[in-house]
């Protein structure tokens, strides 16, 4: 490694060299550098640290390396036979202005109407809509007073309507944009006051009317034969918690919870009735259910950079090759290898472990003083062991045909949560954490199925839910 032009691994070698030439230093200070010296290796290798070779998002990694694209055969622009947006004239439109012609601009002639060329500008008027309805009242001889009824939900003299809450709720959990600033929206475009006391009672009722759907996607993702699981840090009240993600390629759910392991996946109840196959990042409270799971190998890959980079492990690097090639012949035949082509594979996993066993040797146990249970290992012997004792796990995704290479559907859906953390900076309590995480769970699932967001929010307040909901 070499920061400012300075090869860190061979001056720490040299030093250590000077050490033990120097015969007459104490033993204090003795330890003392090599403490140091120990000190001085940990926080270079921290600092060698990169989203390529650890869990560093790529966001917190401002000097990574880019690489360069190749000049590509095609031109720039749409390709053949691809799906354009191209802005389409529209059949009926909303005005129609005619713009006749100025005959004194003419030459002197005769002219016939010959029809006209047309231009369309799309454009869109953002205004208040303020509907009054007016009940007729009628008395009878005896005074008594008949009223025509309202439509359902008019129950106040005056109240905000389905669009005001439908657009509240998706720019704030949707699109994540602060309450102050929705406000600002609303008064500044339309001339409506919204406080942001408003917009969290538009997002409380959006949460309570999604109770239905709470209990229906967990009873879909325990039924689901593979399913993705993760969890992140959030920040709620400004302590440290967690968001757990259960997802699949149709359905999405998220939970806050005060803790990260078993405890609060046993009370979240998805993965106790799971029986299919759970794909994760090796974490391991996920291994006490009883399901078959599947390890997420772009994990494994940054773990192997690191070995490589910063432990030398040549095996590493080979093993990341490695595990590309089985990726890529995995893909070619369609999802999945037969039984001959995955045990040729398994053989060169095998042997490639058994070399790298060589390399990066367990702890010598007849080094052992006195210490009790299981010897310190290294990073680089942690993760050996790991693609060695849970080789089915890490290489299921070439004999299962659901079974991806690596977890990236739960990190992909637990991505905007990083983003709202990063707008909001936390949640201010745990109901809007659970809130947010609920409507998320919704909106998230309607993309999946193919509902936008806005007409899942909009059946949401007229009081129901999608087909895809309805079809079981």
């Amino acid at each position: 490694m070499t920061i400012n032009n300075i090869d860190v691994d061979a001056t720490i070698k040299q030093v250590r060299n000077q050490l033990a030439k120097e015969t007459d230093l104490s033993p204090a200070i003795r330890s003392s550098l090599e403490v140091l010296l120990l000190l001085v290796t940990l926080l270079a290798n921290r600092f060698g640290l990169n989203s390529k070779n650890s869990s560093t998002p790529p966001s917190a990694d401002p000097n990574r390396q880019k690489a360069s694209r190749a000049k590509a055969e095609r031109k720039p622009g749409g390709q053949p036979g691809r799906r354009g947006t191209t802005l389409q004239p529209v059949a009926d439109p909303d005005e129609i202005e005619l713009l006749p012609i100025d005959r004194r601009t003419l030459p002197p002639g005769n002219y016939r109407d010959a029809g006209y060329e047309s231009r369309q500008v799309v454009d869109l008027d953002i205004s208040r809509v303020v509907t009054e309805y007016r009940a007729q009242v009628l008395q009878d001889e005896r005074g008594n007073r008949h009223v025509a009824p309202f439509p359902e939900g008019v129950t106040r003299p005056v109240q905000y309507g389905l669009g005001v809450k439908v657009n509240a709720v998706y720019m704030s959990q949707f699109q994540l944009i602060p309450y102050n600033r929705i406000g600002d929206h609303f008064w500044e475009q339309m001339q409506i006051p919204v406080s942001t006391g408003s917009i969290y009672n538009f997002n409380q009722e959006a949460y309570a009317r999604l109770e239905p759907f709470d209990h229906w996607v967990r009873q879909q993702l325990a039924a689901s034969h593979l399913m993705h699981a993760d969890e992140t840090g959030i920040n709620v009240g400004g302590k440290r918690n967690w968001l757990h993600n259960a997802s699949t390629t149709e359905f999405t759910f998220f939970s806050p919870h005060a803790k990260r392991g078993g405890e609060a996946l046993d009370e979240i109840g998805i993965l106790p009735a799971f029986g299919g196959i759970l794909c994760h990042d090796h974490w391991k409270p996920y291994y006490r259910y009883g399901c078959s799971h599947a390890l997420c190998n772009a994990h494994h890959l940054r773990e192997l950079e690191r070995a490589f980079e910063q432990d030398k492990q040549q095996w590493a690097q080979k093993m990341v090759l490695l595990l590309k090639v089985i990726n890529t012949a995995t893909l070619d035949a369609g999802g999945h290898l037969d039984d001959f082509e995955a045990g040729i594979y398994r053989k060169r996993y095998r042997a490639l472990l058994e070399e790298a066993d060589r390399e990066c040797p367990a702890p010598d146990e007849s080094q052992r003083t006195g210490r009790r249970g299981r010897l310190p290992r290294s990073k680089a012997r942690n993760l050996l062991e790991r693609l060695r004792n849970f080789e089915g796990d890490v290489l299921r995704f070439m004999v299962e045909n659901e079974v991806p290479f690596s977890n990236n559907q739960a990190e992909n859906d637990l991505r905007m949560t990083k983003v709202q953390q990063k707008i909001s900076g936390c949640f201010r309590s745990w109901e809007g954490a659970k809130m947010f995480c609920r409507i998320r769970s919704y909106l998230s699932t309607c993309r999946k199925q193919g509902v936008s967001a806005s007409e899942a929010l909009r059946l949401l307040f007229e009081g129901k839910f999608p087909r895809f909901m309805q079809a079981e």
